[in-house]
């Protein structure tokens, strides 16, 4: 029934249950995973916008965007690339960690972690990668904060080209 399975993982408690879904899915079904991780100033532990130099908080330590920037505002930019550098990294060896694991099982495994905006990104992955079905998580966002966040969940189900499987923790 799916032969191609798109599982979209972030760095959230649910990322495990996600994982351990899509593997049981991809054994009985025989099918191919593709494990996706989106890179996003959204994702939780990463650096966020850059910082302003003379805020009191250390920039190296904050995910806190400011409120606006003017054109006399100083960004440490350098120490922003090298934040996002290193969340990069980490966050590639992390889930590299999943892909090792679900080939260890005997099932074909493709990973990828691209930039951009989480929702966008995975509805065009499924696309590209021609996916039968997408696995992925929901923080459980709703009212106000589903609004002013967003959720990700919510919008691939409304855009994919494809069957979407939400698991809840």
């Amino acid at each position: 029934m799916f032969q191609n399975i798109l599982v979209a993982l972030d760095d959230t408690p649910m990322a495990q249950a996600v994982f351990t879904k899509a593997v049981a899915l991809a054994k009985a079904m025989n099918a191919r995973l593709m494990l996706l991780h989106v890179l996003s100033v959204e994702n939780e532990g990463s650096p966020g916008w850059p910082r302003r130099m003379g805020d009191a908080q250390d920039p190296l330590k904050t995910s806190q965007p400011p409120v606006f920037f003017s054109v006399y505002d100083e960004i440490n930019w350098e120490a922003h690339r090298q934040q996002w550098q290193q969340f990069e990294k980490e966050s590639l060896e992390k889930f590299q960690a999943y892909s090792e694991q679900a080939i260890a099982m005997g099932i074909a495994t493709e990973f990828t972690q691209i930039p951009g905006n989480p929702g966008r990104t995975i509805q065009k992955m499924a696309q590209t990668w021609k996916a039968d079905l997408i696995v992925m998580g929901s923080r459980g966002r709703t009212g106000l904060s589903e609004l002013v966040l967003g959720s990700v969940s919510n919008y691939v189900m409304h855009h994919a080209p494809c069957s979407v499987l939400i698991v809840h923790a």
